[in-house]
């Protein structure tokens, strides 16, 4: 988002409207995005699927809908949320995956009442499901003995990560499950984004390798399903992936398992932060500016105070995300001195600006003052969804803008919404 023409909307009037901090959504940037992934899979047998944990709101799953992205949801709210936005859950075709490790809540209970897909990745979830009462058709999700997240804390694939069936194992959960009338109608692995395009591309044709041996063992397969994560470019200087070089993988793919079992096979892609890391940044207010010296402990730092923190975008200290920050309307001649953005919680590693082992990374930036507003970029997945009330604090609100009009796409909680669950009644 180039901070200085939003579509020509006045962050200043809006954050005098909703508060700070807020989330600000660019629905042509999501737009971009999501007819890339249209392109992506624009040959016969290629689907996609949003991988809604990135981000949950409802005005971006319904034009997730409207272009025929199909959902990877993985829990049985998220499975609502999906139907709230016009997905089918009774639909021929399955345009609702429940991908789960553990089912919990209403996992069960949603896949039961409306069959929905439900991707298995334990084998004792197989006598949970019969127990539940479901009689339907099933996937698996592998773990394929390797992979690589975008951290090392990621890790969706290997001996090191919990998701999916280990492959050694998957033949015998395949015949408990042809033993239980459950049919195997779609594979399904993530190997992870990647630090890289060029890892990335030689993880997935990796996994198409894994996969062609295994996809004859499966006589109702109807899918085979390579995961989510394409990369997205965080940092300025990391590369984009060539989506035309990835699209003739998949659509080789697709051929290649076809042509094995003598039959059409769908190739399913789960684009999740691709999709809308873009979309999305974090407007916060700077509160203060205080420094410290250097001393026998370390040097001195600059703070620049803000009212978000990671309450608001986890991103940054559970992993040492890096995000793209910029102050509103700096002019681009303005000198910038290294500082530490830093955020209102009562926790040490309430920091923006921290490297991947948690260190403090002073970040340049353009000189401001207490009052003008800052941009946490790229923070359209996993931000609003993995935000929490800690410290009490409300959840922010999220603001959408389309053709230069902000829409309020939800409000800011208030201390009502986070204590109304709370109780006190004999069980």
């Amino acid at each position: 988002m180039d901070p200085e023409t939003f579509q020509g909307v006045d962050l200043r009037w809006i954050a005098e409207r909703v508060g700070t901090p807020f989330y600000l959504y660019d629905a042509q940037r999501l737009q971009a995005r999501i007819e890339h992934i249209v392109a992506l899979t624009a040959a016969p047998g290629l689907q996609a699927r949003y991988a809604m944990k990135a981000c949950s709101a409802r005005r971006v799953l319904e034009r997730m809908c409207a272009h025929h992205i199909w959902i990877d949801a993985v829990s049985g709210n998220e499975v609502l949320r999906a139907q709230a936005a016009g997905y089918s859950l009774n639909a021929t075709v399955p345009e609702v995956l429940l991908t789960s490790d553990v089912f919990r809540d209403n996992a069960l209970e949603v896949i039961c009442a409306h069959g929905v897909l439900p991707n298995l990745g334990s084998p004792g979830m197989l006598q949970q499901l019969v127990a539940a009462g479901y009689r339907g058709a099933i996937a698996l999700r592998l773990n394929p003995g390797f992979g690589h997240g975008h951290m090392q804390s990621c890790d969706t694939g290997g001996p090191s990560s919990k998701h999916g069936i280990w492959f050694e194992d998957v033949l015998s959960v395949a015949q408990e499950a042809e033993h239980l009338d459950l049919p195997i109608v779609l594979l399904h692995a993530h190997v992870g984004s990647g630090p890289a395009a060029e890892e990335f591309l030689a993880n997935m044709q990796r996994l198409v390798d894994f996969f062609a041996d295994h996809v004859k063992a499966y006589p109702h397969l109807q899918a085979v399903n390579l995961g989510g994560g394409l990369p997205y470019p965080y940092r300025p200087e990391s590369t984009a992936i060539d989506l035309q070089r990835f699209a003739r993988l998949l659509q080789h793919a697709q051929e290649r398992f076809s042509r094995q079992l003598g039959r059409s096979v769908r190739l399913e892609i789960e684009p999740g932060r691709y999709c809308v890391a873009s979309a999305a940044c974090v407007v916060t207010r700077i509160t203060d500016i205080k420094r410290t010296a250097s001393n026998e402990k370390g040097p001195g730092q600059t703070f620049v105070m803000v009212d978000a923190g990671f309450c608001d975008l986890v991103r940054p200290a559970m992993y040492g995300a890096f995000h793209r920050i910029s102050v509103w309307q700096a002019t681009a001649d303005a000198p910038c001195e290294p500082v530490v953005l830093a955020g209102p919680l009562c926790e040490s590693g309430d920091v923006f600006t921290r490297d991947s082992a948690e260190f403090l990374q002073p970040r340049p930036l353009p000189q401001a003052r207490p009052g003008d507003l800052v941009l946490i970029h790229d923070a359209g997945a996993y931000g609003t969804t993995m935000s929490s009330n800690y410290n009490s604090l409300g959840r922010a609100p999220q603001v959408w803008v389309e053709n230069g009009t902000p829409y309020l796409m939800s409000r800011r909680e208030t201390f009502a919404d986070i204590v109304h669950t709370e109780c006190f009644t004999a069980l």
